[in-house]
């Protein structure tokens, strides 16, 4: 089962290039962020005509997570847990029905700038709710995912220039702690698993020039569970959708589970 995550920034715009990517990929299940449209006008009938059942968290303008999948999708819900007054379209659950049953979760972590401020304060709550909805998860023992844009650089190495983004809430101190702190419950951080080399970045700025100097960073992660990473085959980064026409900055990434 081949599964990626996509931040496509904008279902309109990139429309043409997520549907070449998909025909190209042919993920079995494709995990999208920041869709950027209400459910309403997602264009659901063109994935669909390619097989895929589609479900849709979204929101006018801003954020918005999505699942394609060729499989069957039972369960889904929608919206992370523990807040009842969040309204911002940034998380998605479902089971997909294979060879094995696994538990998608969808995300769109907080970008938490400028700091401080309420929205790096928004960012680390929504990371203790995933946090405490991981935690639900394990319980259960059964396979389940995290995958999706985190906003969240690990470690220096997953950033060409760590040196400016110190103060960033991408990579603030207590940005990776509240990242150590969920990887810490025994999930599998699924590409640093299958790959140790440097200069592997998932995003690039439109400014300055930052994909042909390769000044970028790694922040589109999946977070696999015991059950789950026991599954897991291969995860690749496929970094040469940034230099397409009318390309998203970020860069689908996928891992590929035993049948």
């Amino acid at each position: 089962m081949k599964i990626a995550s996509f931040n496509i920034n904008g279902i309109k715009a990139r429309l043409p290039a997520l549907m070449d990517w998909l025909d190209e990929a042919q993920p079995d299940v494709a995990i999208l962020q920041e869709i950027k449209s209400i459910d309403e006008n997602f264009p659901r009938e063109v994935f669909e005509d390619k097989g895929y059942n589609v479900e849709t968290h979204g929101q006018k303008s801003f954020n918005g997570v999505a699942l394609l999948s060729k499989l069957p999708l039972e369960d889904v819900t929608r919206g992370l847990p523990g807040d009842d007054a969040d309204e911002q379209a940034r998380y998605i659950e479902a089971t997909v029905v294979g060879d094995h049953a696994v538990r998608i979760c969808g995300l769109y972590l907080p970008n938490g700038n400028p700091v401080p401020g309420p929205k790096y304060d928004y960012k680390l709550a929504w990371m203790k709710r995933l946090q405490a909805r991981a935690e639900e998860l394990l319980a259960a023992e059964e396979p389940f995912l995290m995958a999706g844009d985190y906003n969240i650089i690990p470690q220096p190495e997953d950033a060409a220039r760590p040196q400016d983004w110190v103060e960033d809430a991408l990579f603030r101190p207590e940005s990776r702690e509240a990242w150590r702190k969920i990887v810490n419950l025994g999930l599998t951080e699924a590409f640093r698993a299958r790959n140790q080399a440097p200069e592997q970045y998932s995003f690039w700025d439109f400014q300055r020039g930052a994909w042909q100097r390769n000044d970028g960073i790694r922040i589109d992660h999946f977070l696999l569970s015991p059950e789950c990473a026991d599954l897991l085959t291969d995860c690749q980064i496929d970094k040469e959708v940034r230099g397409r026409e009318k390309p998203s900055d970020h860069v689908p990434v996928w891992i590929e589970l035993a049948a």
